[in-house]
């Protein structure tokens, strides 16, 4: 940070010193550099320099979490395409309470629906042809990533497009809707790589730039699901001057399952959020402190993505939905059906779909002991009683097809030793797919649609109004009052509305 008056100087030294010059805030009298660590002594000792601090990282704080693969076969085969699934969220957070009370499936009259409120959705950008996106209002976008800044309609992770479903997937009979039935406008700030969570890395200054775009795009509210561990005295304070300005931040807590304040959710200008599951308990893994401040779902939420990612067994009529094991090949295979048991040797199994119990080795020996043997695809049961994701982990690989199943699946599927099994795995990329995620970045878009969704019945309500009316209605759980785990309660929008009709 510079002295007023002092930019011309400064600029002259940092930029003499090498430095590379990533943004210019004239609104924090800030620069956002790299330069090398020798050379911040230099800074340090300009009269025209205020302060230095570091820019910490950002990150999605969203994992993938199936749902269970035959609730979704309809919608992702396109069997059932005339079928709307209701998120479970959507009812308790008391979306359709607003705009669909009577449950017909059509919007009301004159009911609230978002529409006149601009979210600004910060993220990994958004799959905007995706079919539960059209006819939505989706008003633009701004790509950080690259030099093209049209890309924020390139989503090659699924984070950001599953975040606006919640918001605001289109109430038109097929796959989801969101907390507005596809009313609510959208921004679309593209702040993280394709690589999504795991490899790409934003920056506070990558978010307050984000968040200036969105002000100038004229969004009402900013929905961030990311979080940092390090807070940022100049990113604080363009959140703060923006919250005085009429904008109303929403954030997710993080997911580590602690008491350490993540950021930007713990600012005082934003409304950090924690993750219930559907029988309204917190998540183990939601952040837990005395920030949290609403609490919404986030464990297992149905929405929109980019992609497709289907892998079944076919033995006769039957059809047995699993899911890819990470880093295993794709493709069609045929052939009969035989219990490998352990899989932990190799076999008989020349052109055989082999069937593997789940222990004593790993999912990559097992599947290297089926592909060595001859086979042409592996499937793995699972040894509990649940859904297993499986991985061949990083730097390995299979020539041959590998698909898990849960206990019951693998045991059912016993029965059926000796017949032809047909097993599929394919990934389609982009296309309008959904799955069930987890994360305190699930939580967040039920509270941002919920806020577009109660301040559309006035856009003259502040922001502060709308806040304020969250909080004092949310539905109290865990300890009475405000508590750590789950701030004031689940927020809920239909008593949010009539509170603010009732007051104001």
């Amino acid at each position: 940070e510079y002295q007023k008056g002092q930019k011309i100087g400064v600029e002259a030294e940092i930029r003499g010193l090498g430095a590379e010059i990533h943004y210019d805030f004239e609104r924090l009298n800030s620069f956002v550099i790299s330069l090398p660590p020798e050379a911040v002594d230099h800074l340090v000792n300009n009269p025209g320099v205020v302060s230095i601090e570091t820019d910490p990282v950002r990150t999605l704080v969203g994992e993938h979490q199936p749902a269970t693969p035959n609730l979704l076969t309809g919608i992702l085969a396109k069997n059932t395409p005339d079928t709307q699934v209701i998120p479970y969220g959507i009812d308790m957070v008391q979306a359709r309470d607003i705009w669909d009370a009577d449950r017909n499936g059509k919007i009301d009259r004159k009911a609230p629906t978002g529409e006149g409120r601009m979210v600004c959705i910060i993220d990994t950008g958004l799959y905007a042809e995706h079919e539960d996106f059209v006819g939505a209002d989706i008003v633009g976008g701004y790509s950080q990533t690259n030099d093209d800044s049209n890309l924020w309609t390139l989503d090659g992770y699924g984070h950001g497009t599953h975040v606006a479903g919640t918001v605001n997937a289109v109430n038109n009979k097929l796959g989801v809707v969101g907390v507005s039935p596809g009313k609510t406008s959208l921004f679309i700030i593209k702040i993280f790589g394709d690589d999504g969570l795991w490899v790409s890395k934003a920056h506070a200054s990558d978010l307050v730039d984000a968040i200036y775009r969105c002000a100038e795009a004229g969004a009402n509210i900013t929905s961030m699901s990311l979080s940092g561990t390090q807070s940022n005295e100049h990113e604080r304070r363009a959140f703060q001057t923006l919250y005085d300005q009429g904008i109303l931040h929403v954030a997710a807590a993080s997911n580590d399952g602690i008491e350490e304040y993540h950021y930007p959710a713990s600012y005082e200008s934003v409304i950090s959020v924690a993750a219930i599951d559907s029988n309204y308990k917190v998540a183990d893994f939601s952040q837990f402190n005395d920030q949290v401040e609403l609490a919404a779902p986030g464990v297992g939420v149905l929405s929109t993505i980019p992609y497709v990612d289907i892998s079944t067994i076919v033995v006769g009529e039957e059809l047995f939905s699993g899911y890819h094991v990470e880093y295993a090949g794709r493709g069609t295979a045929t052939g009969s059906l035989v219990d490998g048991g352990l899989c932990t040797t190799t076999g008989d199994w020349t052109g055989k779909v082999v069937l593997c119990y789940r222990g004593e080795i790993s999912f990559y020996e097992k599947v290297m002991n089926v592909e060595n043997s001859g086979g042409v695809a592996t499937i793995i049961y699972n040894n509990l009683d649940e859904d297993l994701y499986a991985t061949l982990g990083d730097g390995n690989s299979s020539e041959i097809i590998a698909i898990s199943l849960s206990q019951a699946q693998g045991l059912n599927l016993l029965n059926y030793v000796g017949d032809e099994a047909t097993v599929h795995s394919e990934y389609i990329w982009p296309t309008s797919g959904y799955e069930a995620w987890g994360g305190t970045s699930m939580a967040t878009p039920h509270v941002s649609g919920v806020a577009a969704l109660i301040w559309s019945a006035n856009p003259n309500w502040t922001n502060v109004e709308i806040r304020d009316a969250l909080a004092e209605t949310a539905l109290d759980l865990g300890d009475p009052g405000r508590d750590v785990h789950y701030g004031f309660g689940l927020v809920q929008a239909l008593s949010a509305l009539e509170y603010l009709q009732a007051n104001h």
